[in-house]
């Protein structure tokens, strides 16, 4: 008999391919206690979208933290801890409503289009160096550069400020992503968000005194027509947009290529069929979406498959199992472009369903359609790929790939 299954995300073949042991997990034990993790991980699609919308299972899980023994008596940690706890992500109702409503009104799927032109834009701006080159690392020339572009035009972020703000997110990551990480992470995630708040507050003030047409001014105005947000709450959901608005697509775009690059039949055929890019990013999505899972915090006891979830236990919900689960998707396991079973939740379920997926998917198409069309004889330049050591956070570091130059 073999051993039973453990999840261990600290272990680098499972942070490379955690696809094994989540199919081991569905089957063998759905509701899984993870040591490593001293933390429960649900990995069935039934499971994982049910317990998305459980009232019992809190999207709070700053707040427990901030109560543990080993971070109350430290100053820096605590304000770290209130200064993300401010993020629509970690609030439940009303609170999350009140700040959702305003962030719904700048991300609609029409409001997105219009930006379609200046994404494209974007995208030829980038690529058109690297095509001369016959090389290229996708992260850094395309798939982290173009997001970062984009929101940061959306909220009204000067130009000379958007690389500080990539280095603050990326030290943010550490805390917000549950990196495997050493206790370092806190502080450097504290100075982080202590200096991006304080550069957004004052950016805050200046769109009150001189309004634009960003989302700045469009939060400042809510709060200043008194719509329920606080000054520090229009700081918190800017950093928290600018931060969300590029990590998520720059692992899109970078998952993305990595599974057309090892479904080369897949590649191919978009290659001939562009139109399919939009059903393309929603396989890729399904297949290996960037964000891997979400946490959440039992308020009671919950029971599910015979087991007993404790008031106050960790639960992490895999989006990347559920979606990969069999009972659910005929060949999980498959990149399969046009599927007929789709259905995925690679931006979550529920009220805290991705508020940026609009834009996700545009800039995905854009770029990934982009990259195939333009690059002939695409392919992988190494043999292994660097991991983000994330629980939450699925990509690369990098992405090296070689092509046919063009002319």
């Amino acid at each position: 008999m073999s051993p039973a299954p453990v999840f261990d995300p600290r272990a680098p073949g499972v942070l490379a391919d955690p696809y094994p042991v989540f199919r081991r997990l569905q089957a063998e034990d759905p509701v899984h206690w993870s040591e490593p993790l001293a933390a429960w991980v649900l990995t069935r699609h039934a499971d994982v979208k049910s317990a998305l919308t459980d009232p019992r299972l809190s999207s709070d899980r700053i707040s427990p933290f901030l109560r543990r023994e080993a971070v109350r008596a430290q100053p820096e940690i605590q304000e770290l801890g209130r200064l993300v706890g401010r993020w629509a992500v970690f609030t439940d109702p009303p609170d999350h409503t009140r700040l959702r409503r305003q962030m719904n009104r700048a991300f609609t799927t029409r409001a997105v289009e219009h930006l379609r032109p200046r994404i494209e834009e974007v995208v030829d701006h980038l690529l058109g160096p690297v095509e001369r080159r016959g090389e290229m690392d996708v992260i850094r020339d395309l798939a982290y550069p173009l997001p970062i572009i984009v929101i940061a035009e959306m909220l009204g972020v000067p130009v000379e400020d958007r690389e500080q703000l990539k280095a603050w997110s990326d030290e943010l990551a550490l805390f917000v992503g549950s990196a495997v990480a050493g206790p370092a992470k806190y502080e450097r995630a504290h100075r982080a968000v202590s200096e991006m708040t304080e550069r957004f507050r004052g950016l805050v003030r200046q769109r009150r005194r001189e309004p634009r047409g960003d989302l700045i001014s469009e939060l400042a105005r809510a709060e200043e027509g008194g719509q329920g947000l606080t000054e520090d709450e229009v700081i918190a959901t800017s950093v928290l947009l600018l931060f969300a608005g590029h990590e998520t697509t720059t692992n899109l775009i970078g998952n993305g290529l990595i599974a057309l690059l090892r479904h080369p039949e897949q590649l191919e055929r978009l290659r001939r069929e562009p139109a399919l890019i939009g059903d393309a990013v929603e396989e890729i999505l399904r297949y290996d979406a960037p964000t891997g899972a979400q946490v959440r915090v039992a308020l009671e006891d919950v029971s599910l498959h015979g087991r007993t979830i404790r008031r106050g236990d960790r639960v992490f919900v895999m989006l990347n199992a559920a979606n990969r689960d069999p009972a659910r998707f005929e060949e999980p396991d498959r990149l399969w472009i046009g599927r007929p079973d789709a259905g995925h939740i690679a931006f979550g379920h529920g009220i805290h369903f991705c508020v940026g997926a609009p834009l996700a998917r545009l800039e995905g198409q854009a770029a990934i359609g982009a990259i195939v069309g333009r690059l002939p004889e695409l392919a992988l330049a190494g043999e292994s790929l660097d991991w983000l050591p994330s629980l939450v956070f699925r990509g690369v570091r990098a992405l090296p790939v070689r092509f046919v130059r063009s002319a």
